[in-house]
C-alpha cells in the first residue's frame, strides 16, 4: 500500500519524546493542507526524560498557528503525553529486574567463637575457633546451579595446638524434570519483554490518538471560527434589508406588517451568532490545553489559525489495503497478538510445574591441613573429594500446580478468541471510516452545489422583492438557507479532513502519514521471538 503523508511537516522539526521526525516526505496524490510551514523549535526528550522545558520560556500567547505546528507543539507540551511516555521506561525496569535472576552472587560468612572450661577460672579450659567462607553462584538459563567457594576453619586452645582446614570446592545442580530447559527458565524474562512491547504499543496508540484529536480539534476550531464570519456577515445583511423595508414602508411600497419579519430575522441571527462565539471560545480552550497548557493560565489568550480546510481529489486505496495495513500496524491488535504470546509462556511455565522435582548434584572439592591458615591454602594440592548424588520430590495431589496449568490454558484460549474479537472490530472500524471519507467527499460537491444555487435563489427573491413581487419574510428565508449552505459548503471540507484523519488513525497509519515515528513502529512478526 502507498503510505501518503498528509501534513508537510518542515524539516529539521525538533524530535519529540521518541516522536521523532523523520525525513520530510509526501507523495503526490494526497491531498495538501494549504498552509505555510516553518520549522517548530523544540528540545529533542528522549523516551522517558525529563518534563518538557519550553514551560518556563514559551509564551502564553499561542498567535497564528499552523495545524502542523499545533500537532509538534503538542507533542511536546501536552501533560497527558509528558505521563504516558513513562510507562515504557518504568515497565523495562522489570525487564532488568527479571534478568537479575541469573546475575553472579557472591556471598561472604565469617564467625569466631570462643568457649571456656568447666573446670576452673584459669586458662587451660579456653579454646578458640574461627570460619570464613565465600562463595559465588549463579543459576543458568539451563536449569543449571554453580556454586564456586572456599571455606577456612581454624581452632586453638590451651590444650590443642593451633589447626587450619581449608577447602575449595564446585558444586553443581542440574534440574532433570521440573525447572530444565531454556525455555521455561526464560519464560518471565520472555514475559516481561512483551509486556514492554506492549506499554510500547500502548504509547503509540495513545500518541496516534493525541494527534488525531489535536487536528480534529484544529479543523472544528476552523469551522467554527468561520461560521462566526458567515453569521456576521448574515446579521449585517439581515440589518440592511431592515433598514430597506423600512424605507418602502415610509414610502408605502410595503404594509408595516412586513416589518415583523425583518425584525424577527435579526434576532434569530444575533442568536445563532451568540451560540457560534460561544462555541469558538470553547475549542479555543480545548486546543490551548492540547497544545500548550500552560497558555491556559493566561488572561486573554488569542489563537489564530492558519491552515485553511482546502481540499483536493484523492483516490483512496482499495478497502482491503487499508484493512490488511490496519492488521500489521493497528497497536491494539500488535497487543492483542501480544498477549496470545504472553499466554504461550504462561502455558510453559504451568505445563512444566505439573513434572516432579528431581535434581542431579555434583560437587567435587579439594582441602588441606595446617597449622596456619597459609599452609593449609599450599596443602590443597592434595587429595579431594567427590559427591554425586539425586533429589527427587513429588507432590502425589498436585492440585495447586494442575489448577495453575488449567487456568492458563483457559486463559490462552480466551486470549486467542479476544485477539479475534479485536480482528473483527478492526475491519469493522476501517470500513466504516472508510465508507465515511467517500460520504464526506461526495459532500463536498454536493454543498458547494447547493451553496451556488441558493445565491441565486437569493439573488432571484431580493430582485422581485425590490419590484413588489415578493415579501420580507421570503427574502429572509432565502437568506437564511444560503447562510445554511454557506455553513454545510465549509462544515463538508473540514469533515472530509477529519474523516481521513480518523481513516488513518483507524487502520494505525496516522503517525507514519505525518512523518512522525514512535515506539511501537515495527508491526509484529508471526515468528519474532
Amino acid at each position: 500500500m502507498r503510505m501518503r503523508a498528509g501534513l508537510r511537516l518542515a524539516c529539521g522539526a525538533a524530535a519529540i519524546l521518541s516522536l521523532s521526525m523523520s525525513s520530510c516526505r509526501r507523495t503526490e496524490t494526497e491531498p495538501t493542507w494549504e498552509s505555510s510551514t516553518s520549522a517548530v523549535p523544540g528540545a529533542a526528550l528522549p523516551l522517558g526524560g525529563g518534563s518538557p522545558s519550553s514551560e518556563a520560556s514559551a509564551p502564553a500567547e499561542l498567535g497564528a498557528i499552523t495545524i502542523e505546528e499545533a500537532v509538534l507543539t503538542a507533542l511536546e507540551n501536552n501533560r497527558a503525553l509528558t505521563v504516558e511516555r513513562l510507562n515504557p521506561p518504568i515497565q523495562r525496569t522489570f525487564e532488568q529486574q527479571e534478568r537479575a535472576a541469573f546475575d553472579p552472587l557472591l556471598s561472604v560468612e565469617v564467625s569466631g567463637s570462643r568457649e571456656e572450661g568447666d573446670g576452673g577460672t584459669g586458662s587451660e579450659g579456653r579454646e578458640r575457633s574461627r570460619s570464613g567462607e565465600a562463595v559465588v553462584s549463579e543459576f543458568l538459563p539451563t536449569g543449571t546451579a554453580v556454586e564456586l567457594g572456599a571455606e577456612t576453619d581454624g581452632t586453638d586452645g590451651d590444650a590443642t595446638a593451633e589447626e587450619y582446614t581449608t577447602r575449595a570446592g564446585l558444586t553443581v545442580t542440574q534440574a532433570l524434570l521440573e525447572g530444565r530447559g531454556v525455555a521455561v527458565n526464560l519464560a518471565d524474562v520472555r514475559q516481561a519483554r512483551l509486556d514492554t512491547r506492549l506499554s510500547e504499543y500502548e504509547f503509540r496508540g495513545f500518541a496516534e490518538a493525541l494527534v488525531a484529536e489535536v487536528e480534529t480539534t484544529y479543523w472544528d476550531y476552523v469551522l467554527a471560527r468561520r461560521q462566526v464570519e458567515i453569521l456576521d456577515e448574515s446579521l449585517t445583511l439581515a440589518r440592511q434589508q431592515f433598514e430597506e423595508t423600512q424605507k418602502r414602508i415610509r414610502v408605502g411600497d410595503l404594509a408595516e406588517t412586513e416589518l415583523a419579519a425583518a425584525e424577527a430575522e435579526i434576532a434569530l441571527r444575533r442568536e445563532a451568532l451568540i451560540n457560534a462565539r460561544s462555541r469558538v471560545d470553547a475549542l479555543r480552550a480545548r486546543l490551548v490545553r492540547l497544545v500548550r497548557p500552560d497558555a491556559l493560565r493566561a488572561a486573554g489568550r488569542e489563537v489564530t489559525p492558519v491552515s485553511e480546510p482546502a481540499v483536493s481529489p484523492a483516490e483512496l486505496d482499495p478497502l482491503q489495503e487499508h484493512v490488511e495495513l490496519a492488521l500489521r500496524m493497528r497497536p491494539d491488535m500488535n497487543q492483542a497478538r501480544l498477549l496470545v504470546r504472553r499466554g504461550d509462556l504462561e502455558l510453559v511455565k504451568t505445563r512444566n510445574g505439573l513434572l516432579p522435582r528431581m535434581d542431579l548434584f555434583i560437587s567435587l572439592g579439594k582441602s588441606g591441613y595446617a597449622d596456619s591458615f597459609g599452609r593449609s591454602v599450599e596443602d590443597i594440592g592434595g587429595g579431594y573429594d567427590t559427591t554425586i548424588g539425586l533429589t527427587f520430590e513429588y507432590a502425589v495431589a498436585d492440585r495447586a500446580a494442575r489448577a495453575r496449568h488449567r487456568r492458563a490454558a483457559l486463559t490462552r484460549q480466551q486470549l486467542e478468541e479476544s485477539m479475534r474479537n479485536v480482528e473483527d472490530l478492526v475491519r469493522e472500524d476501517v470500513e466504516l471510516a472508510y465508507i465515511e471519507v467517500k460520504r464526506a467527499w461526495e459532500q463536498v460537491g454536493a454543498t458547494a452545489t447547493t451553496r451556488r444555487f441558493q445565491q441565486e435563489k437569493l439573488r432571484a427573491e431580493m430582485a422581485k422583492f425590490r419590484v413588489g413581487r415578493s415579501t420580507a419574510l421570503l427574502v429572509a428565508q432565502a437568506q437564511r438557507d444560503l447562510v445554511e449552505s454557506q455553513v454545510a459548503e465549509v462544515e463538508a471540507g473540514t469533515n472530509y479532513l477529519k474523516a481521513r484523519t480518523e481513516l488513518f488513525l483507524k487502520e494505525g497509519s496516522l503517525l507514519e502519514r505525518r512523518g512522525l515515528s514512535a515506539p511501537g513502529r515495527e508491526p509484529l512478526l508471526e515468528r519474532e521471538e
